[in-house]
């Protein structure tokens, strides 16, 4: 049985999730519960016509801000773009959810998604990073930080390479602002050949607790 959430603020033991990952159903999207839920290691993620779905995969795709590969080609389309941050969160949210992906029907970020998240940004714990071509946006992504993870919740690109060029950019900020890793959820082949690496759930836990036992890194992006 899948757990109910209700109305306090607490979550089950994410080590107690399904085989699939799940850990519970239902609760709110108010910015205390998404800032537990992710210092938690669980995040939100359901279609619409469903219950709010809480998630806390096994195993886990990480990428440690120091093992970033950043390919020749992609060093060489970097100039092409202007990278913003902060510029269009609300854009970037609405472009990952209606940019059409192969094999993908509708998504997940839904109006109550993109409201929730936004008030995240206006409270300094959600960011966006922007890809601009000859002033078009045309790349970007999003998450939110908790400590010293990035935890990356989606990104979108309507030219070659320019969410790898915001993605490359976002590396080089969270290093600057002394961060460890991104947490990127899902395992995916293009994320790993950027240098993401699966680790157990334990595992990520162990190093996200690790991460954000201080306060939340709020500094000015």
């Amino acid at each position: 049985m899948i757990p109910q959430l209700g109305i306090s603020l607490s979550f089950p033991d994410p080590s107690c999730a399904n085989e699939q990952g799940i850990v519970a159903y239902g609760g709110d999207l108010s910015p205390s519960r998404l800032l537990l839920a992710y210092r938690s290691g669980i995040f939100p993620w359901y279609a619409e016509g469903d219950p709010i779905l809480w998630w806390s995969p096994d195993p886990r795709l990480i990428l440690h801000v120091n093992d970033f590969k950043l390919r020749r080609s992609l060093r060489k389309k970097l100039p092409t773009f202007e990278i913003r941050l902060d510029s269009a969160f609300s854009e970037v949210l609405i472009q990952c959810a209606t940019t059409p992906r192969p094999g993908q029907k509708g998504s997940w970020i839904l109006p109550e998604i993109v409201e929730a998240y936004t008030t995240l940004h206006d409270m300094g714990h959600a960011h966006s990073v922007e890809a601009y071509c000859n002033g078009t946006l045309v790349g970007g992504l999003y998450g939110v930080c908790v400590g010293r993870v990035f935890c990356g919740e989606s990104m979108f690109s309507h030219q070659s390479d320019a969410s790898k060029a915001a993605f490359a950019y976002l590396i080089e900020h969270l290093k600057a602002k002394g961060y460890d890793f991104i947490d990127c959820q899902i395992p995916t082949e293009h994320l790993k050949s950027l240098g993401a690496v699966e680790v157990c759930r334990e595992e990520f836990l162990r190093q996200l607790n690790e991460a954000t036992r201080e306060s939340d890194v709020l500094a000015a992006w």
